[in-house]
């Protein structure tokens, strides 16, 4: 995958990708936890990090709301330079987004989930547009929260600080 400099313009709210784009970046420190960043007011994107946490026995990932610093501070390091308005994954020095991120997440759960990363097969321009179907009506079918997830005490060493 070639690397790029800034955030694909499919990932600028509004904006369309040729499907030749990558969607990847590369900068962030080799050697840490994936960190999946989310829209911290969306309650699927919260449900979809309470079912990562649920089925990530190993405990790889971290997690950050996009609105957080700490989750500006690793875009900025993964060299992401617009804001993305959707889920976004961090993992050994690159940043990946939409169906790429979601994919990626799914081969670190537990059986049977892990099973969907074969989903990958599917072109990225038909998976993207299914997300993007999806995160485009996100607030209207599942709501909106007031503010961020809170995490547990238990858990809140996986978060972004």
């Amino acid at each position: 995958m070639r690397s790029r400099a800034s955030l694909p313009a499919s990932h600028a709210k509004g904006a369309s990708r040729r499907s030749g784009e990558p969607e990847s970046v590369s900068g962030s420190p080799r050697g840490e936890f994936p960190r999946i960043l989310f829209d911290g007011v969306c309650n699927l994107c919260n449900g979809f990090v309470r079912f990562v946490i649920a089925r990530d026995q190993g405990a790889h990932f971290r997690f950050g709301a996009l609105s957080s610093a700490a989750a500006q501070d690793a875009l900025r390091a993964a060299g992401v330079r617009e804001q993305p308005d959707s889920i976004v994954l961090i993992e050994n020095g690159q940043a990946y987004f939409r169906s790429d991120a979601a994919l990626r997440i799914a081969r670190r759960l537990t059986f049977p989930w892990r099973l969907a990363s074969g989903l990958v097969i599917v072109p990225r321009f038909i998976r993207d547009r299914v997300y993007d179907f999806i995160a485009a009506r996100r607030y209207r079918w599942f709501g909106k929260r007031e503010s961020c997830m809170v995490p547990t005490a238990e858990l809140r060493a996986r978060f972004l600080s």
